[in-house]
Formats: C-alpha cells, sequence, structure tokens
C-alpha cells in the first residue's frame, strides 16, 4: 500500500494594522501583541481553506488547484492566538507556503465591514502534526517573555490585564527562548524518522 506523505505547515496570522480602540479598551498596547491580535471567531477552518484555494487558483491557475486538491485540509485554528496549522502533500507544500506568502487579506467575514489586511507567515514545516503543536506552545511562551520584558511600565499594566500578572514567576523562571521566534523554518528530517517509526509500528500491530 503507498502511503501519501503530508507536511505540517505552522502559520501565523499577522495584522499590520493596529486594532480599532474601543472605549473599554487601552490604547498603548505594546506592539508585539497588536501584530498578534487575535482573529475573529467567523473564520472557520473551511473558510481559511477556500481562500488558500483560491489563491493557489489565482497564482497556479488549474495546474496549482489540481495538485493540491487532496490532503489540503485546515488541521487546526485559533482565532484567540491567530494561529493555525495546515495539512497538505509532502510534494506540493512549496506551492501551498507560496500561496500563503502572498495572501494579503482574510476573506470578508460577517462581523467585518471591509477586508482585513494580513500577514500569512509560515514559522514551521513539520512531518507530524505533534511537532508542529510543540511548536506553538514554545513560540506562544517565547512571545509573552518577549512582550514583557519590551513593555515599559503602563503597557505592563496592560499585559497583566490582557494575561494576568506573573506573580507566581511561572514565566520569568524559563528561559528566554528569543532564537525560536527568529530560528526560521526548521529541518523537518527528524519530523520524517517519527513518521516512519509510527508507520511501522502500525504496519507490525496489522
Amino acid at each position: 500500500m503507498v502511503r501519501i506523505k503530508h507536511r505540517y505547515l505552522l502559520v501565523n496570522i499577522l495584522y499590520p494594522e493596529p486594532p480599532k480602540s474601543q472605549p473599554h479598551q487601552p490604547l498603548d498596547i505594546p506592539d508585539p501583541v497588536s501584530i498578534h491580535q487575535p482573529t475573529s471567531d467567523e473564520l472557520t477552518p473551511q473558510l481559511l481553506a477556500k481562500a488558500i484555494r483560491d489563491q493557489i487558483l489565482l497564482m497556479y491557475g488549474d495546474y496549482g488547484a489540481g495538485v493540491t486538491s487532496t490532503g489540503l485540509l485546515v488541521k487546526y485554528l485559533s482565532p484567540a492566538t491567530s494561529t493555525a496549522i495546515i495539512r497538505c502533500s509532502r510534494a506540493n507544500y512549496q506551492v501551498v507556503w507560496a500561496a500563503l506568502t502572498y495572501m494579503t487579506h482574510l476573506p470578508r467575514l460577517p462581523d467585518q465591514e471591509k477586508l482585513q489586511p494580513c500577514v500569512m507567515q509560515v514559522i514551521r514545516v513539520s512531518g507530524t502534526i505533534r511537532k508542529a503543536e510543540e511548536e506553538i506552545i514554545r513560540r506562544a511562551r517565547a512571545a509573552i517573555l518577549k512582550a514583557r520584558r519590551e513593555s515599559q511600565d503602563g503597557e505592563r499594566v496592560v499585559l497583566d490585564q490582557l494575561l494576568g500578572p506573573d506573580n507566581k514567576g511561572i514565566l520569568s523562571n524559563r528561559p528566554e527562548r528569543d532564537e525560536v521566534l527568529e530560528s526560521g523554518i526548521e529541518d523537518v528530517q527528524d519530523d520524517d524518522e517519527d513518521e516512519d517509526e509510527n508507520q511501522q509500528a502500525m504496519d507490525e500491530d496489522d
């Protein structure tokens, strides 16, 4: 039996425009928090997948739509953290990656008056979804540490309101992993080995 190998793209949805201020919200939100603002709950995995397919069709025509039609799936989408994990075939993951890079806005949602500009940042390519999930946790921790360190006194109060005070030192006691945010795409060879080992174990059980 031929096994189709996949790639899992970990994507951050970034918003270059600051959020609209509301009376009950503070205005001095730190930049690391502002650019990682939450996504509307109206954005579903199905809508995001359709937007990616439309961009692939726009860039690569029927060829791109054909080679990515099977296997392209949004496995995880968190509006709160604006993070997504997108599964695609290993043979054509670069097509999906390129389409994400050239996406400049999300689809228009019911709660929006106009298209919202965004940047789709691919931060990890993995051979297993487990590796992508672990990377989400590492990067979330590093982002919180960076925002706390760079914030001023007034901004630190805002962070405490958004994230909760760090009274127990849970975050401050952990190593600061700025290199995690700047390391770029990591090698996926280890992920392939994990995937192969899992598949061999399944075959032996059968």
